[in-house]
């Protein structure tokens, strides 16, 4: 998978929207390393939640082409990034301002992407629509999340594939029994220590 070009946004835009990191790129990584398990589930409509540039969600279309490719963010300004990443990069994507994805009503996608607010924080640092919505995760990391692992049984095809970014103090090892719960298998795609952090990438699926 190619890494979009992303040198269009002005770095002064980094103020207000999440610059992609080592967690977005290892994102991307763990596509790329499952993409035959992704060519052969033919995906159709995809999201990314939370896209905040937008370099994922292009990566993705990049590699699909022939893909349906939506975002959202609860941040306007990570909105405009995202589309405008996808177009300097030749793919079509509705970017939504909103939060999570609670408000496709009867949507269901093939493929849903989210590098959550992971940071462990104080609960009333989470709730922004700026740049602290990209980070600030709440108790244990987690609070944002969790509110999206409850939307997925509705939110995901049956034969769809959830991709979620987390690390070690998220305790991913309750997130999976949540999704078990909810039916779901689990893989961890990809693992990788950046700085300070261990950062895996799960997926989950029926």
């Amino acid at each position: 998978m190619e890494t979009p070009y992303q040198n269009h946004i002005d770095k002064a835009e980094f103020d207000h929207v999440y610059e992609p990191a080592e967690d977005s790129f290892l994102l991307i990584d763990a596509l790329e390393k499952d993409l035959n398990y992704l060519k052969a589930k033919k995906p159709t409509f995809c999201l990314e939640v939370g896209s905040g540039s937008g370099v994922i969600i292009t990566a993705l279309g990049m590699a699909f082409p022939e893909t349906v490719c939506l975002c959202t963010d609860v941040n306007f300004k990570a909105c405009v990034i995202s589309k405008s990443t996808a177009e300097h990069n030749k793919v079509s994507l509705d970017a939504v301002n909103m939060n999570l994805c609670s408000a496709f009503l009867d949507e269901k996608f093939d493929v849903i992407i989210f590098n959550p607010p992971y940071v462990v924080t104080d609960s009333d640092e989470c709730g922004g629509t700026d740049i602290t919505a990209s980070w600030a995760g709440g108790v244990n990391g987690r609070e944002v999340t969790d509110r999206l692992l409850d939307l997925i049984p509705k939110k995901l095809a049956p034969n769809g594939t959830f991709y979620l970014l987390l690390i070690e103090e998220n305790i991913p090892q309750e997130v999976i029994s949540i999704m078990s719960k909810n039916g779901f298998k689990s893989e961890t795609v990809i693992k990788r220590r950046n700085r300070n952090e261990q950062q895996l990438v799960l997926k989950f699926y029926k």
